[in-house]
């Protein structure tokens, strides 16, 4: 209805496709579980494919879901992510949203053999070194399998990228996570450049604080309830990765959003307004 106020929880994606990366759990679950909630086909990559059944039954055959596929995905590896585009094509007839979400945070290294402290030179090189091949080179590969197909879709097309907060980027003790993040970031932009004239968007998205995952260690959330500090809940990022998926977002390309800034009591416009951060890298 011409003039009715919808919030992004309103925005309906019937019959786009979509691919979330790193979904079994967590962010990916929640996004993917919004886009499915809002009427898009929605495959369930994770290189834990088992867990990836038990999250498409929390919503398979709910009303005015889309249809979901769990699916084993390691975005290391190149035929997993050729795979996995090429699987969504053919069950769906196309691929319109790849949200990349997977990836390794701060715990991996935590728990890294070799490591004696989060300092960088007192980590485990190993474990270092992994995740940035996860987070940097399993972004690319994914996106470089899916964008042949997102080129496909035009206007449709999507690239959503996951990332964090700039003062968690340059927090002591936190690399390599956030030095991949910052890549990230530099992913987006160069990419969003490099898709100019297909139709096809790249935007990056964050919950805005530390959230309830396990990518923040049981102890440590425990000791941040203790304090009072708030916990964001994953589902805090779903409004800005459904407007960006929608038509609302056509054209908007090259940004950042953040989800705890996001206010669903305004209208889509100034919400996404409201949520838009300047980019973390700046041309000169």
């Amino acid at each position: 209805m011409a003039g009715e106020f919808l919030s992004a929880r309103d925005i309906r994606l019937d019959d786009r496709v979509a691919i979330v990366t790193g979904a079994a759990r967590g962010i990916g679950r929640a996004i993917a579980h919004a886009l499915a909630r809002a009427g898009a086909h929605v495959i369930y990559a994770d290189i834990e494919g088992g867990a990836t059944g038990l999250a498409t039954r929390e919503v398979a055959g709910q009303k005015n879901c889309g249809r979901v596929l769990g699916m084993s995905c390691d975005i290391t590896k190149g035929d997993d992510c050729r795979r996995t585009a090429e699987e969504a094509v053919r069950l769906f007839g196309r691929l319109d949203i790849l949200v990349n979400n997977a990836g390794k945070g701060p715990v991996h290294l935590e728990n890294a053999p070799a490591t004696r402290s989060m300092k960088f030179w007192e980590a485990d090189a190993d474990a270092w070194r992994d995740v940035i091949s996860t987070n940097v080179a399993g972004t690319f590969l994914m996106s470089h399998h899916a964008a042949p197909h997102l080129i496909r879709s035009g206007a449709r097309g999507r690239i959503i990228n996951v990332t964090t907060s700039l003062a968690t980027m340059q927090r002591r003790e936190n690399s390599p996570y956030g030095v991949s993040k910052v890549a990230i970031e530099a992913e987006t932009l160069i990419w969003s450049k490099d898709l100019e004239g297909t139709g096809v968007t790249c935007n990056s998205v964050l919950p805005g604080g530390a959230t309830d995952t396990d990518f923040v260690s049981a102890p440590t959330r425990a000791q941040m309830r203790a304090s009072g500090r708030v916990i964001l809940q994953p589902d805090i990022i779903a409004p800005p990765v459904l407007w960006l998926a929608s038509d609302h977002a056509a054209g908007v390309t090259g940004a950042r959003f953040v989800g705890n800034m996001w206010d669903e009591t305004l209208p889509l416009a100034q919400a996404a307004q409201g949520a838009r951060e300047p980019p973390v890298l700046r041309e000169s």
